[in-house]
């Protein structure tokens, strides 16, 4: 995988996260699929311009759902908690 873009999906804001975020320097990203621990380590360093300490990955299995009388499973996504190097960090809300 080597656009950048495509490893990183989306950041992901929850209580928890936001708690790690200001307390142990942790920023939480949703990321593809197919994507390792070095290619979102790469892609957080260049797009955030941080160091990258420690990259922890968790991939989350599509859970059976019905609607009504149709059923099918959600999409299968992966998590990464990234550390970045004290003194960096990732402004995610720029502005509010």
């Amino acid at each position: 995988m080597k656009d950048i873009y495509r490893v990183i999906v989306k950041p992901l804001i929850t209580e928890k996260s936001t708690d790690q975020q200001a307390s142990h320097n942790k920023y939480t990203f949703q990321t593809n699929l197919r994507a390792n621990k070095h290619e979102i380590k790469a892609a957080v360093e260049e797009l955030f311009k941080v160091k990258v300490i420690d990259v922890r990955t968790c991939v989350y299995h599509g859970k059976k759902a019905k609607v009504g009388r149709n059923s099918g499973f959600k999409p299968e996504w992966k998590k990464a908690i990234v550390t970045v190097k004290e003194g960096d960090s990732i402004q995610l809300f720029e502005g509010v």
